[in-house]
Formats: C-alpha cells, structure tokens, sequence
C-alpha cells in the first residue's frame, strides 16, 4: 500500500507540470486530499488512501511534501524584491485590510469548514494546516480575488485550530510582473518550487530517508543528475504561492518570508 501511495503521489506530481499550462477549467474538484497550491484540475487524492488499516501511515507519507516546504534551497525559487513603485505600499496595504477582514470571519474553523474550505490531512500531524477551498483555487487561476484566499492557514490548539494567515495562489505559467500586478513585489515574495526528481519506483521509499537523492528535499537538482539517477525531471512543480498574516502590525510582519521559512518546518 504505501509503495503504491508513493507512485500515486508522484504520478501526480508530474502530470501537474502538464496541467499547469492549460488554461483553467470551470468546474473546481470536490475533494478534500488535493496538495494545497498544485495546478492538478480534477484529480482527487481521496483516491490515495487505502484501507482503514495503515491510512493514517501512508496519508503521513503524503504529507511529508507539504511539511517543510518552504525550507529547500535549489527546490524553491522566490521572487526578486523590487524597488517600490508610487502606488505598491497602498495597492499592498489594500490586499492585507481585505485579508484581515477574511482572517475575522473565520478565525472560528467552523465558520470555514461551513463555507467550503476542506483540510489538507487531518488526520496527519502537522506545524501548520491548509484548510483550502478548491473553487477559490480555479478562481486564483483566472483573476485575483483578495476576498477568496485558496487556502486558510491554522495552527493546531488542543482539539480546534487557531487561524494564523491566509495563501493565495497564481498559474505557475505567471510571470513575475503578472504576479506583481496581483500584490506588488516590492512587498510581497512569491515563491515556487523547483528542480524536483521523482524516483523511480524501485527507489520511492528514499524520499523518507535522512539525505534524499530524490523529491523536494533530495540532493538531485538537475535533470542530468536525475536522468542518471533513472528519475524523472520536473523544472518546476506546484502552483506560485505568496502567504500573508493578516494579524500582524506592521507590513514587513504581514509579507514576512521569515516566517513563511518558519511555519513550513
């Protein structure tokens, strides 16, 4: 089962980089399993888990790409900080009021979860949890919505979970000024991942050791390291993704990329 989970997590991961260059569909998936900011219509990761037996241990083995995934080196790339503009600090500004207006409404998970936002594993633990609206998602791929963050960050507090930021996403196809035109870079870093090698699947369970070859925490960052490895090269996997913290006081506190480092451990 959890070899077969592998294949399938990675199955998908490479059919994203092939979605994510198609224009978005109309209809969002309904599934509660799909990987928060992935390019992937219509797949359903529900699919993935299994028997009752041994679904919490292979569900963590999925999550085990989410956790860490800001922290990456050559498999994440951010954006440039540019040289403020007249107009960046207000358009900013803007962005994080309508954030912190979201953030209120459902500093209550219920309140989410209510609205549509389904949890990425909830089973599995995790520093911090996506709760992510899928239709929100398709609705990041065509326009910019500030009002509709595709997912809602929330840590856990006992039996609940307390809201600490939001993430929107965009087309990993955008180009930096697209994604400038969204929320200004010269407050804000995007970032994406990048450089990722799927193993091939006589060697999927190395993605679970200390020094990985393969996937986003693995030594393997060129597509001639991974073709000689007998992976599969993948230049950039995922959606662009930006946090905010709407709570916060100051801008550099609510963009904070330190932060985003830290949450993601």
């Amino acid at each position: 089962m959890r070899n077969r989970f592998l294949l399938l997590v990675m199955t998908f991961l490479a059919a994203s980089v092939a979605w994510g260059q198609q224009p978005a569909q109309s209809t969002p998936p309904s599934n509660d399993q799909s990987m928060p900011g992935m390019d992937m219509p219509g797949h359903d990761m529900s699919k993935m888990k299994g028997a009752d037996e041994g679904r919490d241990a292979d569900e963590a083995a999925g999550a085990h790409t989410m956790e860490g995934h800001m922290d990456m080196g050559p498999h994440m790339k951010m954006t440039e900080l540019r040289k403020a503009k007249p107009g960046d600090a207000e358009r900013a500004q803007k962005v994080a009021d309508t954030a912190r207006q979201v953030a209120e409404k459902y500093t209550d998970y219920h309140t989410a979860l209510n609205d549509g936002f389904k949890i990425f594993l909830p089973n599995v633990p995790q520093k911090m949890y996506h709760f992510t609206n899928y239709r929100y998602a398709f609705e990041n791929a065509r326009q910019f919505n500030p009002e509709h963050p595709t997912s809602l960050l929330y840590e856990k507090h006992g039996d609940g979970y307390k809201l600490i930021g939001l993430m929107y996403t965009a087309p990993k196809r955008f180009t930096e000024d697209e994604l400038d035109e969204r929320i200004p870079l010269s407050v804000a870093q995007w970032h994406e991942h990048t450089n990722f090698c799927a193993a091939p699947a006589a060697h999927k369970d190395e993605y679970f050791i200390s020094h990985p070859q393969f996937g986003l925490h693995g030594s393997i960052t060129s597509q001639i390291a991974c073709d000689a490895a007998g992976g599969t090269f993948h230049a950039v996997v995922f959606n662009w993704m930006v946090h905010v913290y709407p709570f916060e006081k100051n801008p550099a506190s609510v963009w904070s990329v330190e932060r985003q480092h830290g949450d993601a451990d």
